[in-house]
Order: C-alpha cells, then sequence, then structure tokens
C-alpha cells in the first residue's frame, strides 16, 4: 500500500505555523500536524512541555491522540509533519503508533547547534532515521526539507537564551 502524493512543504509549513503559535503561547517552539491519506490536515500539535513535562514533545503527544482516534488502516496512510526532526522518543512514538511517513523541517543536528546544551532540551545526537530503521514496519522518513530556510531556525530565536 503506498503512501499517497502529498505538497510536503505546504504542510510543513503549517507545521511551522503551530510551531510559531506555541512560541506565542509561551511554550517551546515545536509543533506537528498530522494529514490522513486522504490530504487533510486532521490533527495538530504545539509543544506540551509545560503540561506535560519533558516528554511532552509534540509528536509523541500527537502519536498517543491519533493512536486513540484511528485505526491501524488510517495511521499506516498518514503523514506526520515536524517542525524539527523528532527526537529518538519522537521517532519511537510515531513507529509505535504506525504512522507511515514523518516529514521534517530542520534536522536534529542543526537544533541541537541552536539550542546547544539547554537544560530543557538536551538534544540527543540521534537521527530518526536510525531509530525507524531499527523497527519491524517501514516507516518512510523525508527532512530537512527546510534545512536551509530561514523560517524553520528563527522560530528557535532567542528562545534557548533563558534558562
Amino acid at each position: 500500500m503506498a503512501l499517497p502524493d502529498l505538497d510536503h512543504l505546504a504542510f510543513l509549513r503549517l507545521s511551522l505555523a503551530v510551531a510559531r503559535r506555541a512560541r506565542e503561547n509561551g511554550k517551546h517552539p515545536f509543533g506537528a500536524i498530522l494529514v490522513d491519506g486522504q490530504g487533510r490536515v486532521v490533527m495538530e500539535q504545539e509543544n506540551a512541555f509545560d503540561t506535560e513535562g519533558r516528554t511532552g514533545h509534540a509528536e509523541t503527544v500527537l502519536s498517543r491522540r491519533a493512536c486513540a482516534a484511528f485505526d491501524a488502516d488510517e495511521l499506516a496512510q498518514a503523514t506526520m509533519y515536524v517542525s524539527a526532526e523528532p527526537c529518538a522518543m519522537c521517532a519511537g512514538s510515531l513507529y509505535w503508533a504506525g504512522i507511515g511517513r514523518v516529514v521534517y523541517a530542520m534536522s536534529e543536528a542543526k537544533l541541537k547547534a541552536i539550542i546547544g546544551p539547554h537544560p530543557d532540551n538536551l538534544t540527543l545526537d540521534l537521527p530518526c532515521r536510525v531509530v525507524l530503521e531499527s523497527g519491524q514496519h517501514a516507516v518512510a522518513v523525508l527532512g530537512p526539507l527546510l534545512e536551509d530556510d530561514a523560517e524553520a531556525a528563527a522560530l528557535h530565536e532567542g528562545v534557548w537564551d533563558r534558562h
């Protein structure tokens, strides 16, 4: 069963808008959206660090919500778009949710270079591809697609200067 063809850049920019909203709401600037097999945005999630603690990453929260709302076949056709590459925890959560594809704007390596050793986000140097390729079912990975676009990195300007 093939995944649908989608406008990846348009959906990534929607995930960036969710991340921008998270920042405006005083949260860490991360956002995720879930697009179904028909190309409809069916869920979105801001970072939830403020309410769920260190595991409140947008992708992990969205994966949990998606599992509760959709069946396995629907999730296998779904694509999660995220403002930054999923960390190992988030990659694991979307793997276990059975989401068929993840597309991200900015790499974990670039994020780590921006954030540094901030205590709220001790970014791992572990690409999501490595985590997802270790599984027993395939998850398609595309990204980084906006690595050189200032829009993705700009979301983090000044955020991580505060401790």
